[in-house]
């Protein structure tokens, strides 16, 4: 038995959830989710607790059963509170700055970079080297925050670029002189 699949979720006051097969929607305060997940896990509601089962033992399912378990925990703590990822942009004259929904970037190239946010983001940018991107679904919150990292990716040397405020970048030593 899968150890993160057996625990059950406790659904907290103010979510409602909706199981329709393998259709699962979550409605919170902040917004609503909905997920279709593997017909051979089975999810149940019972007195505000869900529980979630396999069918059989084969591999496919076993490895199912956990990540089902988390991904539906994951929205209903994202419905509570939104998620966020925050970025850091080192780097002389690397700035962002939020222009109604859009991002606007200038990372050293010709042109600024713009990104749109799309619908259930919103980015904040509380200083110029700050990023925060937040949302209910966490799965679209870190795709959103890796595809903002790989416009301009940390570099080694002089460690400038975007990266994760959490992350730590491994620096090198640069070219040595002729002695």
């Amino acid at each position: 038995m899968s150890r993160i699949g057996k625990q059950p979720i406790t659904v907290p006051d103010g979510v409602d959830i909706k199981i329709d097969g393998n259709k699962i929607t979550v409605k919170g305060p902040k917004g609503t989710l909905e997920r279709e997940f593997d017909e051979n896990i089975n999810v149940t509601l019972e007195n505000k607790v869900i529980t979630v089962t396999r069918v059989n033992d084969e591999p496919k399912n076993r490895s199912l059963h956990g990540l089902t378990r988390t991904l539906i925990n994951n929205m209903v703590q994202g419905t509570v509170k939104e998620f966020e990822r925050k970025l850091e942009i080192n780097g002389i004259g690397y700035r962002a700055q939020k222009q109604g929904t859009k991002l606007v970037l200038i990372l050293g190239y010709s042109h600024p970079v713009e990104m749109e946010a799309p619908a259930g983001i919103t980015f904040e940018v509380p200083s110029q080297n700050e990023i925060i991107v937040k949302g209910i679904d966490k799965e679209l919150v870190g795709q959103i925050a890796a595809e903002i990292r790989t416009k301009r990716p940390p570099e080694v040397y002089k460690g400038k670029g975007i990266k994760y405020v959490e992350e730590v970048i491994r620096r090198k030593e640069g070219k040595a002189g002729k002695k």
